[in-house]
C-alpha cells in the first residue's frame, strides 16, 4: 500500500498539468465547503441589484433575472456538484467493487447473475434510466434523489473491471498460498485480493465522480434534478432563453465555464492517476 501511494506522489510531483489539476480541484472543494458552512456566498438567493445587470467591478459575473449575484450562485453550484459527486461515488464504488469481487472469485451462478445484472443496466440508455429513477424514487425531486439515482446506476464499469482483474488474480500464487494455510473466502477477498485491485478502484472512483457531476447538470437542466439549491444545470436552463431573447450571456457563460474547468481538471487528474498506477511506468 505504501508503494502505491509513493508511486502516485512521484508521478504527480513531476507532472505540472496533474499538479495544476489537483490545485484546481482543491479550490473547488474549498469553495464548496465554505459555501456549505455559510462562509462563502451566503446571499445567493437575495436580490442585490437590478435584473440583468452586466458584469462590473461590484459584481464580476453580473446579476440574473431576479437581481441575484451570478458569482454567488456559481459558488453554490460547486457545492451542489461536489455533494452529488461525493455521495454518488460513495454509493457506486463500494457496490461495484463488492459485486466485482464476489462475481470474479466465486464464478458460477453468482457470476452469471452479476453479469446479467450489469449487462441489463448497460442495455438501457443511461439518461433514460436516470430520468426514470429520478421520477420514481420516493425521495422526490432533489439532491438526495439525484445522488441515489446516480449511485445505483454508476457502478457497472467498476464491477466489470474489478471482476476481470479478480478472475486473473485468483489463480496467482499469493491466493493459492492463502488458501493453503486455511484463509477463509472473506479474508482472501478483502485482505488479499482487494488491495491488489485497489488501483482500478481509485481510477474508477475518480471517473464516477466527474460522471456524476456532469449527469447532475443534465438532470437539473431537464428539470428532474436539484430543485432547492442553485445548480449549474438550472443556471444553464434559466440562461438559455436569456441568451436568445435578450443577449444576456453572463449567467450561461459563468455556469458552463465553471463546469468546463472542473471537468477538465478531473480529466487531467484521471489521466495522471492512470499513468501513476500503471505498473509499466517507472
Amino acid at each position: 500500500m505504501r508503494d502505491l501511494w509513493a508511486r502516485i506522489r512521484r508521478r504527480f510531483g513531476r507532472d505540472v498539468l496533474a499538479t495544476t489539476a489537483v490545485v484546481v480541484i482543491a479550490l473547488y472543494i474549498l469553495a464548496g465547503l465554505l459555501a456549505l458552512a455559510g462562509v462563502l456566498a451566503p446571499g445567493y438567493s437575495q436580490q442585490i441589484g437590478e435584473a440583468y445587470a452586466p458584469p462590473s467591478a461590484a459584481h464580476p459575473l453580473g446579476l440574473d433575472v431576479l437581481g441575484r449575484s451570478v458569482w454567488e450562485r456559481v459558488v453554490q453550484g460547486s457545492r451542489v456538484a461536489l455533494i452529488v459527486g461525493f455521495f454518488s461515488t460513495v454509493i457506486a464504488i463500494p457496490l461495484g467493487t463488492v459485486l466485482g469481487l464476489v462475481a470474479g472469485y466465486f464464478r458460477g451462478w453468482m457470476d452469471a447473475f452479476v453479469v446479467w445484472l450489469y449487462s441489463t443496466l448497460d442495455a438501457v440508455p443511461t439518461i433514460l434510466l436516470l430520468l426514470a429513477l429520478a421520477l420514481v424514487l420516493p425521495t422526490g425531486k432533489g439532491l438526495a434523489t439525484v445522488c441515489i439515482a446516480l449511485g445505483v446506476t454508476s457502478w457497472v464499469s467498476t464491477c466489470r473491471f474489478v471482476r476481470g482483474e479478480v478472475i486473473r488474480q485468483k489463480e496467482l500464487d499469493y491466493v493459492r498460498a492463502a488458501r493453503s494455510v486455511g484463509a477463509t473466502d472473506s479474508r482472501i477477498l478483502f485482505v488479499h485480493l482487494l488491495p491488489n485491485v485497489l488501483h482500478l478502484v481509485l481510477v474508477q472512483a475518480s471517473l464516477v465522480f466527474v460522471y456524476s457531476i456532469k449527469s447532475e447538470v443534465i438532470l437539473s437542466y431537464l428539470g428532474v434534478g436539484v430543485q432547492n439549491f442553485p445548480s449549474w444545470g438550472v443556471m444553464i436552463d434559466d440562461a438559455r432563453l436569456e441568451l436568445v431573447g435578450r443577449g444576456v450571456w453572463w449567467q450561461f457563460a459563468a455556469a458552463t465555464a465553471a463546469l468546463f474547468v472542473l471537468v477538465l481538471a478531473f480529466n487531467l487528474f484521471n489521466d495522471a492517476l492512470k499513468d501513476a498506477l500503471d505498473p509499466k511506468e517507472g
